[in-house]
């Protein structure tokens, strides 16, 4: 049951609300990741799938959105993952975590600097494939929502092919391999791959090479969200700006594929939801935050998709 050495302080701005945010994270002797709304009377939160109450904002939401509840946790959780955590309660004062950067990378310097006791995560063996698609994320949507969205992505010849999908491997990695298919010139088709398998040279691979990718939007996007109350705290330092031509960005880039290496930290933040290291292959194509749950959901609504070691 690893856990943080000493406590942790984090603070920023919710990339929504643009309002200052403070984290306290604690090391915990209970198993699991909690969240704790010190803003308001609450009980904890379980950053579980099982409890995933919103994915529509592009982000993974915990809790239920008419109450307590924490919104953008996919960065922090990948983080969590990465250095070996499984047991914290994180104290929060807001409805969403700080964005740092935008992406996971000051979230793993805090928790590196912090130390980490020793144990291991549990494992979770996908001994079954499974898969689910874009079709399957529409149908959790209001009626209303999904004829607006397939009008819309009809008008925009949007090919409605997204899917994301779990199967067995060695049983010993999780391997990840995701590819975007966008529009616009600066992005396109993008595919890229990455593997974890607790070793320190998986983790510096992580490290080095994704944990720095940063969240992107349109600036035109922002500026829509921001007149509806939302976007607030996005700015050239937490968030890729593409230009509205879709042919440029209006910071720079760290790597080409910045953007395809972004979703991965975002595939693994979402499969620690499932409580511990998931071993197998995740495959997602035009995935999505909500894809990513609903495949978690799928692995352990049968007992014979998986094993268990603790």
């Amino acid at each position: 049951m690893p856990t943080f050495k000493q406590e942790i302080k984090l603070t920023g701005v919710g990339i929504h609300s643009g309002e200052p945010v403070n984290i306290l994270i604690h090391p915990s002797e209970e198993k699991g990741i909690f969240f704790q709304r010190v803003d308001m009377v609450g009980n904890l939160i379980r950053a579980t799938f099982d409890n995933v109450g919103d994915t529509k904002m592009r982000n993974t939401t915990i809790g239920s959105l008419a109450g307590a509840h924490v919104k953008t946790i996919e960065h922090l959780m990948a983080a969590l993952f990465m250095v070996g955590v499984d047991s914290a309660v994180i104290e929060i004062d807001g409805p969403e975590t700080p964005i740092l950067d935008g992406s996971a990378a000051q979230f793993i310097d805090a928790f590196i600097a912090a130390g980490v006791t020793d144990g291991k995560m549990k494992r979770i063996i996908v001994k079954r494939e499974v898969v689910v698609d874009v079709r399957d994320q529409m149908r959790e949507l209001p009626v209303l929502i999904r004829m607006k969205l397939w009008l819309i992505n009809k008008i925009a010849g949007r090919k409605q092919d997204g899917f994301v999908k779990l199967s067995p491997n060695k049983g010993k990695s999780l391997d990840v391999c995701a590819t975007l298919v966008y529009p616009e010139k600066i992005i396109g088709k993008q595919s890229c791959c990455y593997s974890y398998d607790g070793t320190k040279k998986s983790i510096q691979n992580f490290i080095k090479n994704f944990a720095r990718a940063r969240t992107f939007g349109k600036y035109s996007e922002w500026e829509y969200l921001k007149k509806r109350g939302m976007g607030r705290g996005a700015n050239e330092g937490n968030v890729i700006a593409l230009n509205d031509a879709g042919d440029g960005t209006l910071n720079e880039l760290i790597w080409k594929d910045e953007f395809v290496r972004h979703k991965i930290i975002d595939a693994v933040g979402d499969m620690f939801t499932s409580g511990g290291f998931v071993c197998g292959n995740l495959e997602s194509y035009k995935g999505s935050h909500a894809m990513n749950n609903l495949v978690l959901k799928k692995l352990f609504s049968n007992p014979a998709n998986y094993d268990i070691i603790d």
